[in-house]
């Protein structure tokens, strides 16, 4: 990474990150991927170093960190394996649902268990007929004296059978987002079951699959929020994506990075036509497209990450712009550093091929593109409205 304009702190947490996923990640990514190993006893050493509740408050065990932190913590992870790195990214996610929504109790007794990943989460929102229309969701809660008992099926579900927790909405009350709440499951609940693992095209060192509800009964007090907490569960889903969006789109930027890396050393090295590749002016005029995408994908993220940081007004639509924009432009540079390789791009061993796998599935999840391109332009369309 260019660590222009960082300061000390800024240099040693993508430093950190950098030798961390250089040393711990990057030597056993492809394994990983072969043998569909979830490496859990790594992520607990990414906790160890404040990885796993990065902006989550201090006074709970997280590292007080900002999001601005986070995206260039996720990047050079996933310049070692944008799988593992999404991973953490998810359950970073989780942690700050509990941290910012939870009660004095569910934030004293689960964030720090969380940020430690002595319990690794899951978050459970998409259903079978639920995808992008998330508010349209039919997992229930209905409450039963002190508890509540969920039923649902819940799809696409990133550790499923290997987390601890799954933070699950449901609804509580009628149709819309307004009836949905967030309820905290633990693994071994009655009830709770998960179906088979899925077969990806990528994603492959994290376990994916259904999490099944079936008279699932849970204290009233795993509600998150508490007795104040029903009916808020769609905006705090909403809120916890905001920042999940800038972080799968800051592993686009770390696994393009990678790619673009590899490409640049294999035109350099390898010769045709009676010289290197580097000296063909089409290479060239690629990879300054491929430069040009990494450095304003870079740029917008920080700045969708600093809207957040700062609860700027327009910090959705950035979020938005963020998610949409990088993980379309980093898909691009992954794609193409695969073409620069020609054939050698399609075998596993020169990593390339990975990258295009992994990267893929960014720009559907975390809200597709699509959606991506309608919260970008209903915004616009109220500011034109706003200003008429």
């Amino acid at each position: 990474m260019d660590y222009f304009g960082f300061d000390d702190d800024e240099r040693v947490i993508a430093e950190t990150a950098a030798a961390f996923a250089d040393k711990r990640l990057a030597p056993f990514a492809s394994e990983w991927d072969e043998t569909h190993h979830f490496p859990t006893d790594v992520l607990r050493e990414a906790a160890e170093l404040g990885m796993a509740a990065v902006y989550c408050n201090e006074d709970v065990g997280g590292s007080g960190l900002r999001r601005l932190d986070g995206v260039r913590i996720f990047e050079q992870l996933a310049t070692a394996d944008p799988t593992v790195a999404a991973f953490l990214s998810i359950h970073n996610m989780c942690t700050w649902m509990v941290d910012t929504y939870g009660t004095p109790e569910q934030r004293k007794s689960l964030v720090p268990r969380l940020a430690s990943m002595e319990l690794i989460a899951s978050y459970c929102l998409t259903e079978p007929g639920a995808g992008s229309d998330a508010s349209a969701l039919r997992t229930r809660a209905v409450r039963d004296g002190d508890h509540y008992v969920l039923d649902g099926v819940k799809q696409f579900i990133s550790g499923a059978g290997a987390s601890d927790v799954y933070v699950v909405m449901a609804r509580t009350g009628g149709e819309g987002p307004r009836g949905i709440s967030t309820f905290i499951v633990e693994k071994d609940t009655p009830g709770l079951s998960f179906g088979a693992d899925e077969a990806k095209m990528g994603w492959r060192a994290q376990p994916t699959a259904q999490v099944i509800l079936e008279g699932v009964r849970v204290p009233a007090d795993a509600m998150l929020g508490g007795s104040d907490g029903e009916g808020t569960g769609f905006g705090i889903a909403m809120n916890g994506l905001n920042g999940g969006r800038i972080n799968i789109a800051a592993c686009s930027l770390g696994g393009a990075q990678a790619a673009y890396d590899k490409a640049v050393a294999y035109v350099r090295d390898r010769e045709a036509f009676g010289g290197a590749l580097l000296d063909e002016p089409t290479i060239r005029f690629t990879l300054a497209d491929m430069a040009t995408a990494l450095e304003t994908s870079r740029n917008l993220l920080w700045r969708a990450a600093r809207a957040l940081d700062e609860n700027h007004p327009d910090k959705v639509e950035l979020c938005a712009m963020a998610k949409r924009y990088v993980t379309d432009a980093c898909y691009t540079v992954a794609d193409q550093a695969l073409q620069l390789h020609g054939g050698y791009g399609y075998l596993n061993e020169y990593g390339i091929e990975k990258i295009v796998r992994d990267l893929r599935v960014h720009r559907i999840l975390e809200g597709t593109n699509e959606i991506m391109r309608v919260v970008i332009g209903r915004s616009q369309a109220a500011k034109v409205r706003a200003s008429a």
